[in-house]
């Protein structure tokens, strides 16, 4: 963040002209559109702002709930009530009221295994009946096991309809889940198990993961003894769910398996009434120091607001044949709302992909895409750079027509590789959903809207409905368009997150402080001449670059739109003359890596001179660096703040690395580079 009296704009540098019209929905095969027109997206947002009241109580009212709400929104900065004395329950609007609707037979989640068999991989479709009597049978096995409303539960497992199953069990009894992604390393559990005081963990003897068994027990099993003897209280049951048949040790008394509980269980549980801001979920994220922050979000706001982003950005219709597959692990705020909770209160069905995008081979998705006929693909950027490195012929040996919306999340996407998945994945047509939000955030809140919304390559576009986004200077005032300054959100919305679990005063020094009255995310942005959004770094990873403060998104994209460029990552470091340069850590396409000193030095030159081309001398790294692999979080973000530490030349960081999914390319980074 920008130090007292910093200038808080940030120079824009990135040009990009190129606009997209939206299709018609015949020309994608989508039955139809839900909104058909800019107009009629303006008409909503606009009363979405001026009268949420009404606006959300109307959406909210599709919903069931066992007692309506008294209020629809109480706000006193920096807290928001929402649907204030309702009470409802996530589990039952996922579920039981679409059984009760008469949709049980419905297919719900479509789930496929990794390994693949002489006669493919293992399928297994399970349909919202069948949610319904395996939640209530997972609910009454957890409150055989003493738990109880509003104690927290964590579910380490992989990819596995079972997690589904214990997540909505949590939420059906009343239960809050904190989901811990299965790559996770023991140290990681034992630190969430202690800031949410969970005594239950539900885990798997092992994942799957490119062939191989990831050992989620025994991960689970030496986090328990960390905590053993650190002197705290040790979690009291582990129900362990028999995947992939690994040998492992069991604890007496501790330990349960997974199939004895549910089959003595019953498969009646009534959905329990929560209040409409009962927390719902805890989910970590890491700090740039110090522990991991829980972020807390509650019941009807969450709800109302998943459930709503999903119907209208990927333009779910039920009983029309769609299939919905978000690439995510449902151990991200992206599996929590658009695997889950989002997805399955709209009836389309949502699919689960248990392993890795290139097990067996580089084509696996496409396959995926083929075999169950996929409608909406949602993906991350560091996932469609990798289908690029991997090849166009991958795509090409599958029929993938069946697509008709395009959807990227995470991070921003360069301009260059929202351009190769629209003509290799959408066929020229597809419209693609550009999607900024958060984990703090519940849901989207900049997107374009399927076959309304005219897309530009790299931008996020407009707002979602109740979302008040501006770009404004350090004292909250709005920019003019064009100037780069902080992503501000002026007004609550329905799934803003409710705090840090445990840390009041962290939950608004982190977001409430920094600008007077509205929520910062810690992202810069800028608005064009249409009043999109253009996403340009977090306001961390601003460089300052003699006198000039320079987004790291933008010199990134110069660098991935050269043809020798998979992936790039700017960051700042020390520089005698200019106080701070640029170093750039650049992954390349597998044809142009240097056979020599000589040549790696000449495609430095050549970068460092194509990124001069493409936005000026001010841009030009000062150092670049080749990788094989970029430090990521398990999510696919790349950790700059760990690059910034290589490029100062420090040993070591001091920062939070529990999310780091690779140490080894840390080690890499840190060896001598010839040329």
């Amino acid at each position: 963040m920008s130090k007292p009296g910093e200038s808080s704009e940030i120079d824009s540098v990135l040009i990009e002209n190129r606009r997209f019209d939206p299709p018609s929905a015949s020309a994608v095969g989508a039955p139809r559109w839900l909104i058909g027109s800019m107009d009629e997206y303006r008409a909503m947002h606009k009363r979405s702002i001026e009268d949420p009241e009404g606006f959300w109580g109307e959406i909210a009212g599709e919903f069931r709930w066992s007692s309506k709400w008294e209020r629809v929104l109480d706000w006193e900065l920096p807290d928001a009530k929402w649907f204030a004395g309702g009470k409802t329950n996530l589990c039952d609007n996922c579920v039981d009221r679409l059984v009760d609707q008469g949709h049980g037979d419905d297919t719900a989640i479509i789930w496929e295994g990794e390994p693949m068999g002489g006669e493919g991989p293992e399928v297994r479709r399970l349909t919202y009946a069948d949610l319904k009597r395996e939640t209530a049978r997972f609910a009454n096995a957890l409150k055989s096991l003493g738990v109880k409303k509003g104690d927290v539960v964590t579910i380490y497992m992989g990819m596995v309809p079972e997690l589904a199953v214990a997540m909505l069990a949590c939420a059906r009894m009343g239960a809050a889940h904190s989901i811990i992604f299965g790559g996770f390393s023991p140290q990681a559990i034992a630190d969430r198990v202690t800031d949410a005081k969970s005594r239950v963990i539900v885990t798997c003897d092992g994942a799957w993961r490119r062939g191989k068994v990831v050992p989620l027990k025994q991960n689970v099993d030496e986090a328990c003894d960390m905590l053993a003897d650190r002197g705290e209280a040790g979690v009291e049951h582990v129900v362990v769910l028999r995947r992939c048949g690994s040998d492992i040790n069991w604890t007496q008394g501790r330990d349960n398996d997974y199939s004895e509980l549910v089959q003595g269980a019953s498969d009646e549980f009534p959905p329990e009434p929560m209040d409409s801001e009962d927390m719902a979920f805890l989910l970590y994220t890491s700090g740039s120091t110090g522990k991991p922050k829980g972020i807390l979000h509650t019941t009807a706001g969450y709800m109302v607001f998943t459930a709503t982003t999903a119907k209208y950005v990927f333009n779910l219709i039920p009983d029309q044949g769609q299939v919905f597959w978000c690439t995510a692990d449902i151990g991200w705020i992206t599996g929590h709302s658009y695997i889950i909770y989002g997805i399955l209160p709209n009836r389309v069905p949502t699919l689960m992909y248990e392993g890795a995008p290139n097990f067996p081979e580089e084509d696996r998705f496409w396959g995926i895409v083929e075999r169950h006929k996929v409608t909406q693909f949602y993906t991350a950027p560091t996932a469609i750079r990798a289908f690029m490195k991997w090849g166009a012929e991958h795509p090409k040996k599958h029929n993938i027509s069946s697509l008709q919306v395009l959807g990227t999340v995470g991070e921003p996407i360069n301009p260059e590789a929202w351009m190769w998945y629209r003509k290799h994945i959408g066929r020229d047509i597809c419209p693609i959903v550009d999607t900024w939000w958060q984990t703090e955030t519940g849901g989207h809140m900049l997107t374009p809207l399927p076959g309304v919304t005219p897309t530009k390559p790299g931008s996020c576009t407009l707002p979602f409905f109740g979302v008040d986004a501006a770009i404004v200077d350090n004292d909250g005032q709005p920019l003019p368009k064009g100037k780069g300054g902080l992503l501000a959100i002026r007004k609550p919305w329905p799934s803003v997150l409710r705090g840090i679990y445990n840390d009041r005063e962290r939950f608004i020094e982190t977001y409430w402080s920094r600008l007077p009255g509205m929520y910062f995310p810690g992202d810069g942005a800028r608005t064009d001449d249409d009043g999109y959004f253009w996403i340009m770094g977090r306001v961390d990873d601003v460089i300052n670059v003699s006198g000039h403060r320079l987004g790291t998104m933008e010199v990134e994209s110069a660098l991935v739109s050269h043809e020798a460029v998979v992936e790039a990552a700017v960051v700042g470091m020390p520089h005698e003359i200019k106080g701070t340069g640029i170093a750039a850590f650049v992954t390349l396409e597998n044809a142009f890596t240097p056979g020599s000193p000589e040549d790696a030095e000449k495609l430095r030159k050549a970068l460092t001179a194509h990124v001069g081309k493409e936005i000026g001398a001010i841009a030009k790294p000062d150092m670049i660096r080749f990788a094989e692999a970029l430090p990521k979080t398990r999510s696919g973000k790349i950790m700059r703040r760990l690059l910034r530490s290589i490029a100062a030349g420090e040993e070591k960081t001091g920062q939070d690395t529990s999310t780091l999914e690779d140490f080894s390319v840390l080690a890499k980074l840190r060896e001598p580079q010839e040329g």
